[in-house]
This record gives C-alpha cells, structure tokens and sequence, in this order.
C-alpha cells in the first residue's frame, strides 16, 4: 500500500459500528476502507460460550437495503433466530465477518498504530509499516480502550489481574482459584463459565443483591400491543423506546443530563437464561453480595485480597467484569497533537463532545460506538445502534 494513496475515508475499527459505517458510505459513492481484522474484539476479547444479552433482531449489523441481516445469515446457515433465543458470541463473530464479505470488501486486514492530522488531511501510520492518507476517519473504537477498574487493583497487572475484556479462553483457569468483580452480566455470566471450567471461583459485588432480567415475554402482534407496550433495541417500554429511537432528541439534552442517563439505563442485571446455572453453583460463599475488595497485594504468585468486612481472600486471579469509563485521553491511537484538539464534555478525562453527524471538533474526525454514547444515549453502548450512527454519518463523508 503506497504511502501516497489518498481515500475519501478511513474507518479504524472493523466491529459492528466500522464495518456498518463502511457499507453505507461505500454505497453512496466514497472511497472507504477499514482497518483492522473483523470482529476481533468480539472473538479474541470475550469469553467462549458467552451469548448476547440483545435479542437476535436488535443485533443486526446495517447496510443500505438491510440485506445482509443475522436474520437472514442464520436463514442460510440453518441456525436458530428466534425471540427469546440468545445468540452465541461464535454465531454473531461468524456473521459480521459474512457481512463484511458481502458488504465491505474494501478491508485492509492490518492495525492503526497512530492517527495524526496534516493539513487537511489525516495519516494513518499501520503495524505493517505502510501508511495511508484520507480526507476523513471515522473512529469505530469500540469498547477495547475504556476498561474501568476498581481502585484496589489499579497497578496490579496481568496475568493476576484482568480486566474481562482481557480474557478469552477459560480453559486456562482449570483448577485455579478466581475472584470475578462485579454484578452485571458479565460478571455473572464469567463466573459461571469459569466453574464450568474448573475453576474455583467466588463473585464479589458490590451490590446488596443480584438483580435479574424478567423472561422476556411475546412480541407485540397486534398494533394496539404495540402501542401499550412497544419493543425496542433496548427493552420493552417507552422510556427504552425513546432511548433507542430517538438519539436525535437525545443528543439535545444538558450533557450532564446525558451523562447520567447513559451511567443508570440498563445498570448491572443478570440474563434470565443464566440464572439457574448461576444459583446451582454459586452459595453464599461464593457469591460475595454486599462487598467490595479495600485492598490486594501479591502474596509469592498470588494474590491476598482484603474484602471489606475484614475478610481476606487469597487467589490465583481477579477478572474485574466492571465495565468502561469513556474517556479522550484513552484514545490513544491519536496522535498527541490531534487527541489534544478533541474536545472533551468535561475535558479530556471525560466523553469527546460530538456535533449531528458524530462529527468531533476536529473537522473530518467522526466517532461512533461507545464513544458516543454520551451524546446520542445507550443505543450507542449496543450492536442496534450501528444502523442509526451508520445513516448518520455516512452522508456526510466526502466522496
């Protein structure tokens, strides 16, 4: 790849947000193409065996005439699409890479080292030692550079220590002693893979107990069904309704307002179908509710963690499950000069301030995904989101 080549628009990030952007500026006209390898953050950075919280028809990728759905690959894979039915994370990782082949095969299969601005312009410096120029990026992060952990263990590092978007293949932790931190899905649903896995785990959370999701009920069949009761993206419920459908309302609320919508919608909750699973292993023992973890030091190759209380536990690994801060300053693939012209909403330790078209205060410089969904509300924290940031942004990339 000639470093003298010039695109309309670079899309760093190949998940669901930079492969949708991808298929709707491609169709109308602009010379785009991603970086990076398809889907990699759903197949190397989350557990085997986990499935999506999201229904099968809120986890669509998006092109222009919706041709390339889950709906329709599992159609042509013979697998199960169903409400109700959880999707694997093997099933989703196999369909956005189909929806790539079909719908964005301009892919260069290679990292973006660093982003820097000359002139008008942008370079793109790649781990394989070439380099590329475009009028315009969008920026499809995803969640990879925004893990949170809790204070006690800030400083303590792999393999002791990890965040859940570090660990992938649970075998590895057969016959080791765990403590996952956390109490939302992703928490719950590690813990109980990696007893399945032979590990000896215990949950600490937080939270006084464990909240779970209800069964989820029938879709509405009758258009008066839909009116008292309308299904989105993001639940059941008017209140999810307009969170999901109505960013462009959402994104004119005071940003503090925003902020505080985007940090309690859809809070730490279990899935209905782990449950059972959860509760036939995990006593109260091993289900630490009510505590947090004050201190940790490393004891030889482990570690002694202090649980308020005054407890003690000594383990061979923390998975912390505690999510993502969104933060400017972790968007390191930017160059230094050009993360410091992104405006932040509370400076660079907070979200990038976003205008309409996700556009940052750098003119040409776009972001979608989480990083936006301190602008344009939770949908953006969730696969349903790619088709609305996709149609947004997509008009306004030069071609």
């Amino acid at each position: 790849m000639a470093g003298t080549e010039i695109l309309d628009t670079a899309v760093v990030g190949a998940g669901p947000y930079g492969l949708s952007v991808a298929a709707h500026a491609t169709a109308r006209g602009s010379r785009t193409r991603v970086f990076g390898t398809p889907m990699k953050a759903w197949a190397e950075h989350m557990p085997m065996g986990m499935k999506l919280k999201s229904e099968p028809w809120a986890s669509h990728l998006s092109d222009p005439r919706d041709s390339f759905t889950l709906r329709e690959y599992c159609r042509l894979e013979g697998l199960p699409y169903e409400h109700g039915v959880p999707t694997p994370v093997e099933t989703f990782v196999d369909y956005g890479r189909w929806f790539q082949r079909q719908a964005v095969p301009d892919l260069h299969e290679c990292d973006v080292r660093r982003v820097d601005r000359e002139g008008r312009e942008f370079t793109l410096e790649l781990a394989d030692g070439s380099s590329v120029r475009s009028r315009s990026v969008v920026l499809a992060a995803g969640f990879l550079p925004f893990p949170r952990m809790p204070e006690a263990l800030v400083g303590l590092t792999a393999p002791r220590v990890l965040h859940s978007s570090a660990v992938n293949d649970l075998a590895a932790y057969d016959g080791k002693q765990v403590t996952v931190v956390g109490g939302g899905q992703a928490a719950i649903e590690i813990a109980v893979l990696l007893d399945e896995a032979g590990a000896d785990v215990t949950l600490v959370a937080r939270t006084g107990a464990l909240r779970w999701n209800s069964l989820p009920g029938p879709l509405p069949a009758t258009l008066w069904e839909r009116v008292r009761r309308p299904e989105s993206g993001l639940g059941p419920g008017y209140y999810n309704k307009v969170l999901s459908d109505l960013q462009v309302v959402f994104r004119r609320m005071p940003k503090d307002y925003r902020m505080e919508v985007v940090r309690k919608t859809l809070g730490p909750e279990g899935s209905w179908w782990i449950r059972d699973r959860f509760e036939k292993s995990f006593d109260a023992e091993h289900a630490r509710t009510g505590t947090r973890i004050t201190a940790a030091r490393p004891q030889g190759d482990r570690l002694v963690l202090e649980l308020s209380g005054g407890r003690e536990l000594e383990v061979d690994h923390v998975i912390a499950a505690t999510g993502f801060e969104v933060e400017v300053r972790r968007l390191t693939v930017l160059g230094d000069e050009l993360r410091g012209a992104v405006r932040g909403l509370r400076g660079p330790d907070g979200p990038p301030e976003l205008g309409a078209r996700f556009d940052s205060s750098v003119p040409g410089l776009h972001m979608v995904g989480l990083a936006a969904a301190a602008t344009f509300g939770p949908s953006m924290r969730f696969v349903c989101g790619a088709a609305f940031a996709a149609r947004t942004v997509a008009p306004r990339l030069p071609r």
